[in-house]
This record gives C-alpha cells, structure tokens and sequence, in this order.
C-alpha cells in the first residue's frame, strides 16, 4: 500500500507528465511576417502600366520617404480604379488595387502616422496632394485609431488548427485589427479579453480626396469599386492566427480545471462576431480540460461556408472546466439570459457541445420537473431544507430549471450523457482530487453534504465530499444516474457525432474515452458514427456532419437569410440598439 508521501510523487508525477505532453504539442497557430511583392508586372492597359509603375515607385520610399510613398501608392490605387471600371474581370487590376492599398497601411504603420484622427497631406506622383482620411462612423465601438491595422498579406500563417488559410478573394485591402491596449475601455458585456477581428478596407476617390471605408467581411459578401460590384476581399484565418500565437488562451486550459476559482473570471459568453439581429447564434460549448480555442477548426470551416456564413453568427461559451456539471450548466443559463435581455430580439440558438460541453448543453433542454432533482439529493422541498439562504439560492438556481426557450437546436459531439469510466478509475480518482477547492466551496459543502439524503442510496457513489467535473462524468455519479431520467423537451431536436476510432465495432465501440452506450441518444433526430477518437469536434467528419446539420437546421426552420424590413446588416452595436452604416464596422467588438 502506498505511502502518503508516495501519492503525493505519483500525483506530482501525473502533472508533470501532463504538463509536458500539452508543451509537446505542434503549435495551434504560427504567424510569422513576411515582406509581400506584387509579382510579374503585366498590365497591359495603359492604367495598369501607369498603376504598377507608381506602386514601384512607392515600394523604393517606403523606408526613406513614407509622405511620398503613400502619394505614390494612392496614384497606383487611383489608375487600378479606372481600369476595374474599364474591365472588372481583369484579374491583375484587382491583385494591383489590393497590393497598393495594403501597402498605405503598411507605411501608416511603420511611420506612423495617425490619419484616422487628422486627414494625411501627401505629395501627389504628377503634383499637388492626395488628402488622405475616412469615412467616419458614429459609433463608439469602432474607430480605427483604437486598433492597428495589419495588412493580411504580410502574415505567413502555419499551424494545425490555422490550415487551410480561408481567404474570399476580392476587392480591397484584407486587414488584420488588433485593438491596441491603451485604447479606451469600453464595457461590453460579451466581448472577448482581447480583440483581434478581420476587415477589409477599399478606397473611395472624389478628385484627390481619398477616403478609406472600412468593412466587416463576415456582414458584406460584395463592394461596389469605380461603380463596379465585386467581391469583397477578405482573409479570415489570419486574425484568429495571430491571436492564437500571440496569446496563447489553450494553455489556460489545464490550469483553469485544475484550479476553476482562481479561473472564475473565465466564465463567460463571447461573441466571436458583431451582432446581427438577422443572424442564428450558434454557441460552441467546450468540453473538459480544453478552452474555446477547441472550436477554431469547427469556425474556420464554417466561415468558409458562404451559405452558413450570411446565416449564422458564432459565439462561445468560456468556463473553468473544474466546476461540477451542474454548476456550469448554471453559469451557462446565466449567460443566455444576459444574452436574451441584452438581444431581446435575436433568433433562436443553435447549441454545439463537445463531450463535458455536451452535457451542460443538455441541460439547457431539460426539465428538472419541478423540484424532483432537490428532492433527489435532500429528501424533502427547499423550504423545508436546512440550508443558508446564499447557499440554498444557489442550489435552486442549479437542481430546478426548465428548457431554454431560446434554444431550437442541439448537436451533441463524444457526449457522455451516461458517464465515463476513466472518471472513476485510478486516472480518473487521481485527476479529481487534484482540482483544488476554494475556501467558500469547503465551507458550502459541510451544510450540503449534512442536508444531503443521497450518501444512503446505495447504487450510487457514496458522497464524501462534493464532486467536482471529473466526479459528475462518473456513471456512478448521483447527478448524472438522476440526470438520465429528466425530460429533454420534446419540441427541440438533437444530434449526436460519435467516434469509433475507425474500427467499425459499433454499438461495441468507442472513442477512447467515451463508450458508444454513453453518447448514444434512442430520440435523437440523427445519429453519425465517424472513425475518429475523442477529439471527435477536430476531424472532418465531425465537422463536415456538424456542418450539414446546421444546413438542415436553415431549411427545415425556412431560416434562410432574408434581411428583415428596416434592419440591415451589423447595425446593432454590443451595448446599444442604435444602428448605422450597412456593413461597416458599426458594432465591431469580437
């Protein structure tokens, strides 16, 4: 029998090795900068002649002259213009228009220079001077001097969760936003900690004033350029890319299961897009041990979509993944509330959770029928349980609750609704009681465990203690035996993506960690086995299905995008319900 201090070396053993089989793995994302060349210079109509000849011009003063460089960069801008109106299927005026006009925001960069707070004066190629400023939006939530603008193509992108590299090929200049650190504070209630979003600029002329407009390419398919309807350029993966390698959120993690209070902070619904009122929230909910970096994939491919992407709007929903199931689940409906008072008229929610996460998608669709699940656990109604007002608040919020109304859908992805027996093995026993404890906790669970009648059913898991996420996937566990007797609401369907490991043995199967027998629902409206592990939400059968059934979800609803009288696209900001500029960047705060 082992010693205490020989525990303690095997559980610092475990974390060790965890800790390094994490800093094993390949890089999510890799951005590295690069130096972009126009290429062969081909043009044949006179204005591209002139326009390459001028963005060379600009290329020799980047560094020694940069008023000069821009004037010469807006002359080649100002040609392309002409010859896009000529022949807007000339392939090389648009590559010319999207080159030159990156090349403004690098200079802008590198000099700096400020011209989104005082119009620019350059030097004009053939005399005089180009007035270079923007088209000013009447929103506090977007002002380009708050952001630094990255042209895209200076971004070599690499890593597993950032290939392939979804671009939309088009017209206009495919920027990277970074929202700088000293730009003022603004409180939005479903922001992330850090902004790094897409957007597209293109250049408006009237004569040698030049006026930059700025784009959501996730709210416009298409520009309008020297009275010419184009695609509008854009890069997707870049910003997500950059954010990735710069900020590190996967490795949180571990951490955040290990020690959720001191995470507690984590807990939250982040808009991983501006809002559109036109737009079906879909919330990617992640599962043990993992942060929403899981779901970069699954949003990669689903941008890539046209069809998905004028129809859906993506959010995700952070926690610290120690916490018990339930009380996820009760930060979750949390956050949907806020989001239904903050949204009073958005469309009905997609949910999409991996493993733990599917669970606590669950049971947004789940009935506790009343009091039954407090009765349950204590033997007799709230009212009549000895418990402190706080605590009992707390635990009405957690154990009695009704399907979200809100909700019209659910895929389930490696879910163990009925638990897994890796979390009540040794691995599992070891994991779980290296979650640590707040103070607060400690002192809540000798009130709940003293009121608590369950200790005395014996087909379930002695309770000694209260359980933390790794004890609620045990198929022991009280929570998840009574879990499996609650309603899910008739009137939302759901689906569930099962891996086998490619071995074909279903119902026998597994992923590897989740048995066949746990994630299988006999209600659900579908059902995919796909040879894959655990890690079910990363391959391209797990996506591809997911993906097919929001296709599904579209037409079945007859939910198709069809812009509703009086609202345009983007025009409601996070934290107001005003609107402005179709497309522009009234509300850009992902």
């Amino acid at each position: 029998m082992k010693t205490a201090t020989q525990l303690r070396r095997s559980k610092a053993y475990i974390v060790i090795l965890l800790a390094l089989a994490l800093g094993a793995c390949a890089p999510l994302a890799q951005v590295r900068e690069v130096n972009p060349r126009l290429g062969a210079q081909r043009g044949s109509p006179l204005e591209l002649q002139r326009a390459e000849h001028a963005i060379a011009e600009g290329q020799k003063l980047q560094r020694i002259d940069p008023h000069r460089a821009i004037g010469f960069y807006l002359g080649g801008l100002e040609a392309t213009g002409i010859a896009i109106q000529k022949d807007p299927r000339n392939p090389l005026a648009l590559r010319d228009y999207d080159f030159a006009l990156s090349r403004v925001f690098s200079v802008i960069r590198d000099a700096p220079f400020e011209p989104w707070t005082r119009p620019l004066n350059v030097p004009a190629p053939s005399g005089g001077e180009y007035l270079l400023t923007h088209r000013a939006i009447a929103n506090r939530l977007w002002r380009p001097q708050d952001y630094d603008l990255i042209p895209a193509d200076e971004l070599d992108v690499r890593g597993k969760f950032v290939v392939p590299r979804l671009t939309r090929e088009g017209a206009g200049a495919a920027l990277v936003a970074v929202r700088r650190e000293q730009a003022p504070q603004i409180p939005l209630r479903f922001a992330p900690p850090r902004v790094y979003t897409a957007a597209t600029a293109v250049a408006r002329f009237a004569e040698r004033k030049c006026e930059i407009q700025f784009i959501d390419p996730l709210a416009s398919e298409t520009v309008s350029i020297s009275g010419r309807t184009l695609p509008l350029h854009a890069d997707f993966t870049a910003p997500i890319a950059l954010g990735l390698s710069r900020e590190h959120p996967e490795k949180i993690g571990f951490a955040a299961m290990l020690n959720p209070e001191k995470f507690a902070h984590i807990a939250q619904l982040v808009q991983v897009q501006p809002y559109d009122p036109n737009k079906i929230p879909v919330v990617f909910v992640h599962g043990l041990q993992d942060t929403p970096v899981a779901w970069v994939p699954m949003v990669n491919a689903l941008w890539a979509d046209p069809v998905l992407r004028r129809n859906y709007q993506v959010c995700v929903f952070s926690y610290p993944s120690g916490y018990p199931v339930q009380y996820s689940a009760l930060l979750l409906r949390r956050e949907l509330e806020a989001f239904d008072r903050t949204f009073h008229h958005h469309r009905s929610i997609v949910l999409v959770g991996h493993s733990m996460g599917g669970i606590i998608s669950r049971l947004m669709i789940s009935d506790s029928d009343g009091d039954r699940l407090w009765r349950y656990f204590f033997g007799k109604p709230p009212a009549e349980t000895k418990l402190s007002s706080e605590i009992k608040a707390l635990l009405e919020e957690g154990f009695i609750f009704k399907p979200r109304p809100d909700v019209a859908r659910v895929i389930f992805i490696s879910t163990p609704h009925r638990g897994s027996v890796i979390a009540q093995n040794s691995i599992g026993r070891i994991g779980s009681s290296l979650i640590r404890k707040s103070v607060r906790y400690m002192n809540a669970s000798r009130q709940i465990l003293q009121a608590s009648v369950v200790q005395e059913d014996p087909t379930v898991l002695k309770l000694n203690r209260l359980p933390n996420s790794i004890d609620t996937l045990s198929p022991n566990d009280p929570f998840v035996k009574e879990m499996n007797t609650l309603p899910m609401t008739n009137r939302i369907p759901y689906h569930s993506i099962i891996g086998d490991r490619g071995r074909g043995d279903t119902p026998n199967s597994s992923d590897g960690v989740v048995p066949y027998w746990s994630s299988h629902l006999e209600r659900a409206e579908s059902e995919k086995i796909v040879p894959c592990g655990h890690g079910t939400e990363h391959s391209s059968q797990g996506i591809a299905e997911v993906l097919r059934i929001l296709h599904e979800h579209i037409a079945s609803r007859g939910s198709a995008k069809q812009p509703r009288p009086g609202l345009r696209r983007t025009e409601i900001p996070y934290d107001s319900p005003s609107g402005s500029d179709n497309g522009s960047f009234s509300n850009l705060s992902n």
